[in-house]
């Protein structure tokens, strides 16, 4: 059954309302921000690990000071957000999808720290220190869909995601609607859902019913997948992260996602005090610097020339602004 973004408690109203008065002050330059960070699975996970690895950037710079706790469970992420919060951390990071209410009402009682969240919800003045953000990398997926296409022999296309929720049902649009572009909208998609953010076996296994019944190229979502894809000889896209090193005939192309643009926005206007409730997904846009299709590498040579022409005039297109992906949230259907 596809997940639905769940109701804010009514808490998270007019008797929750804050004020930005109660954020941090014009911090000087020179000043480390104190930044924690809360992840329901482990650092070594696709999204997680774009998080980790800008705050690990950002602290080897010497802009902030870092820690981080991870394969935090949901029944106890409010307990690990409030020990943070108690300690002083000036920015508090993580990804509440599974928290929703309970995460906006811990910012609610900490309205002298900065939280910026991955999350369903949009953005709500009444819990002004609570920012969302979002992997908006459907740019990226397009394009990777565009390769996809030129590769398919049988026009039979796998699909394995975590959750069938907005941040994973845009990327899988976007990449189809490029996968049509170039292959033809008598395409099938084979779409699945595993019902886990960190369960390899398990994407692995749905996975290789996928190319049971046909499917010889698979977007890889989740991890697990490409191991599949290995193992069978067919194709596979990825996801978030490059892993073509690890599998160097197998990963054709992966739609990357850059997340030091969202967290370099937030500590600017931590710095500033003028941190506030607002969208932070955009920041993951092309046009932002957030994403990018990485490099073919190994089937540089493999991929037809006049798509990898395509390709670029499309990146192009994007990152001028004269091409918008559309942002479909609705779960993907098999076809």
């Amino acid at each position: 059954m596809p997940i639905s973004r769940r109701r804010l408690l009514q808490g998270v109203g007019a008797g929750a309302a804050l004020s930005l008065a109660g954020l941090p002050t014009r911090l000087f330059a020179q000043e480390k921000i104190k930044v924690a960070a809360v992840y329901t699975v482990p650092f070594e996970q696709q999204w997680v690990s774009r998080l980790h690895l800008a705050a690990n950037a950002a602290k080897e710079a010497g802009e902030i000071e870092y820690v981080a706790t991870e394969n935090v469970s949901n029944t106890d992420y409010e307990r690990v957000m409030r020990e943070y919060a108690e300690q002083g951390y000036q920015l508090i990071l993580g990804e509440v999808f599974g928290v929703e209410d309970e995460a906006r009402a811990v910012a609610a009682d900490y309205p002298e720290v900065a939280f910026l969240m991955g999350s369903s919800f949009p953005a709500d003045d009444a819990v002004p220190n609570f920012a969302p953000f979002d992997n908006y990398i459907q740019d990226a997926s397009y394009l990777s869909g565009l390769v996809a296409g030129a590769m398919t022999k049988t026009k039979n296309i796998g699909l394995v995601g975590g959750f069938p929720i907005p941040e994973v049902n845009r990327l899988m649009h976007a990449f189809m609607q490029g996968v049509r572009e170039t292959a033809g909208d008598d395409t099938k998609f084979q779409v699945a859902f595993i019902g886990s953010w960190f369960d390899p076996p398990k994407a692995k296994e749905t996975a290789f019913a996928q190319i049971d019944a046909g499917a010889d190229i698979l977007y890889a979502e989740r991890f697990g997948v490409s191991d599949a894809a290995k193992e069978r000889g067919v194709l596979a896209i990825g996801n978030v992260i490059d892993t073509q090193s690890e599998y160097p005939e197998t990963v054709v192309a992966t739609a990357l996602w850059d997340f030091k643009p969202t967290l370099d926005k937030a500590l600017s206007e931590i710095r500033a005090g003028t941190f506030k409730a607002a969208d932070y997904g955009v920041y993951s846009f092309m046009k932002e610097g957030g994403c990018a299709l990485a490099p073919l590498g190994t089937f540089e040579d493999k991929v037809p020339d006049e798509v990898k022409k395509l390709v670029a005039e499309k990146e192009e297109a994007i990152r001028s602004g004269n091409l918008v992906v559309e942002i479909n949230d609705t779960e993907p259907k098999s076809s």
